[in-house]
């Protein structure tokens, strides 16, 4: 039996979305054979968990038809499928929440989405202090820990008279590759999932919403990149404020839980047809 066609449309957007990926994947060592291995694990433990019939697993055959993995492989690969979580890892988990909490919880915050600079000592500060807000979120780590970490990452600065403030960009570390790199698997997921939700399923759409242009000069990309680090940050905080408060309110009930996620990305590069004009021509013969 045959294999259906691909459309050409998505095999060329494929191409389109795997070029900045290939361009990771060589600057930090990740060649074409150790890609192609983990890219065919991961068609098998998507077959196997994504297209069951009746909710049955796929026998090996199927699987193998499905993605054109060998049958050997496929039982092979099946063994060691463990389907990664989609949670951040829990360090991470645990400096959002903390984030949260200095963005929109008395007497962190000055109100909702504005962080309050806060003395790094209790012994100063008492309640409302770094190592109030620490200890308001968890007692089992000590607040030295988190602000050390957190000055590595560049999510806060303390000034001279020990007072932390907390980074506008604290959403994203600043430092750390292990750690944005976390964030990146995590967003890129979610708008991937939503972007492909949005081609196969049928239903309401995710939000997915763009706007783009190709003919703008370097002055005018500056201020657009000004006007979405101003403008884009107080969209999210607002974002972050009303989740915070939603949650606080879903805590009372025994509703099934969801997690979702909001992003806001901005790109710029030359056009198109300035790449073209830079492209050194072939000499002539």
């Amino acid at each position: 039996m045959s294999s259906p066609t691909p459309p050409p449309s998505l095999l060329h957007a494929l191409r389109r979305v795997m070029r900045p990926l290939v361009r990771l994947m060589l600057r930090k060592g990740v060649t074409y054979p150790y890609f192609a291995d983990m890219l065919k694990a991961i068609f098998v433990e998507v077959a196997d968990g994504e297209f069951r019939l009746d909710k049955s697993p796929p026998s090996d055959s199927r699987v193998s038809l499905l993605t054109g993995v060998h049958r050997k492989d496929v039982k092979r690969l099946r063994g060691q499928s463990d389907m990664e979580s989609e949670r951040l890892p829990e360090a991470i988990s645990m400096g959002a929440h903390l984030v949260s909490t200095w963005l929109n919880t008395p007497p962190f915050c000055a109100a909702p989405g504005q962080a309050l600079p806060l003395p790094r000592l209790a012994s100063i500060g008492g309640d409302r202090s770094f190592d109030g807000l620490v200890r308001s979120v968890s007692t089992d780590i000590r607040a030295r820990v988190v602000l050390d970490e957190w000055l590595r990452l560049g999510a806060v600065e303390i000034d001279e008279a020990d007072v932390v403030h907390l980074s506008t960009d604290a959403f994203i570390p600043q430092q750390g590759f292990d750690e944005k790199v976390a964030y990146f698997g995590h967003n890129v997921h979610d708008h991937a999932s939503a972007a492909v939700h949005n081609l196969t399923t049928e239903g309401s759409p995710f939000f997915e919403r763009s706007v783009h242009y190709d003919a703008l000069s370097a002055a005018s990309i500056a201020q657009l990149r000004s006007a979405v680090s101003s403008d884009g940050m107080q969209a999210l905080v607002a974002f972050n404020a009303l989740a915070a408060s939603l949650e606080a309110r879903d805590a009372g009930t025994a509703e099934p839980r969801q997690r979702m996620t909001i992003g806001l990305y901005f790109y710029t590069e030359p056009s198109a047809a300035a790449q073209a004009a830079d492209r050194p021509r072939d000499a002539e013969q």
